[in-house]
């Protein structure tokens, strides 16, 4: 069924340290052919494209993980079709945010989720991603305190999976835009917390429908998800000490 999300978790339960495999990559890709999340342990970035799941390492480079891989949280959609939009330069990923809010706010949009997939020419993507930790009750952000590292791609071109969530779901997901990177050749990504665009081609998706799959373990019930705080999840979200 096509327009349709589907969710691996909640965000406040990987901030909070879930990171424990819910579903597996096979099966995930068998739930949408775009989006974005984590594995096990928070074991690299995701992205998913074209119905192809890819895995950033520690140092910005990409592999295919294994099929059996466990996901502890991901954002993936089935989508066709699409509205179609030719991007300007957008020198900052602040900028390109704004930009792709006034189109789904031109579309009596806000209230509803969306993925939007840009293909472009980069003169720069700031990005990150990590390594493994395997641990019970360590928030998100001290993983990545010690596991994160960033790197910046120049001159480039590539394509970002952008995947919005309206105010009213923080909690499910952070509220706005999350961004992933992955080069034209498949070698590069990453969770991008600034870019510029030189130019580039959009699609926006519009998604009206979200099925959420959640930890099925008993551990999962010993995390307090409320006690996630806005602030961590902002900090998380946008780089520096830290998905």
């Amino acid at each position: 069924m096509p327009n349709k999300m589907f969710q691996v978790s909640t965000l406040h339960a990987l901030v909070a340290g879930y990171t424990r495999g819910v579903i597996t990559v096979q099966e995930l890709e068998s739930r949408g052919n775009v989006g974005l999340g984590t594995f096990e342990g928070v074991d690299g970035e995701m992205i998913l494209l074209d119905g192809v799941c890819y895995r950033v390492r520690q140092d910005g480079s990409v592999v295919k993980p294994a099929l059996d891989t466990g996901v502890p949280f991901a954002s993936v959609a089935s989508v066709e079709g699409g509205t179609a939009i030719e991007l300007e330069e957008a020198s900052s990923l602040d900028a390109l945010k704004l930009e792709l809010t006034n189109k789904v706010d031109e579309a009596f949009a806000l209230n509803s989720m969306h993925v939007v997939i840009v293909s472009g020419t980069f003169d720069s993507v700031s990005a990150r991603s990590e390594s493994a930790y395997h641990a019970d009750h360590v928030t998100l952000k001290d993983m990545l305190a010690t596991t994160q590292r960033e790197f910046v791609f120049e001159k480039l071109d590539g394509t970002l999976v952008c995947v919005y969530h309206p105010d009213f779901m923080d909690g499910i997901n952070a509220p706005g835009w999350h961004v992933h990177f992955l080069s034209a050749d498949r070698t590069r990504g990453g969770h991008v917390f600034d870019q510029s665009l030189v130019r580039g081609h959009a699609v926006m998706h519009r998604i009206d429908r979200i099925e959420i799959q959640l930890p099925d373990t008993l551990a999962f019930d010993t995390y307090s998800l409320k006690e996630t705080s806005q602030e961590e999840i902002a900090e998380v979200e946008q780089g520096g000490a830290g998905e």
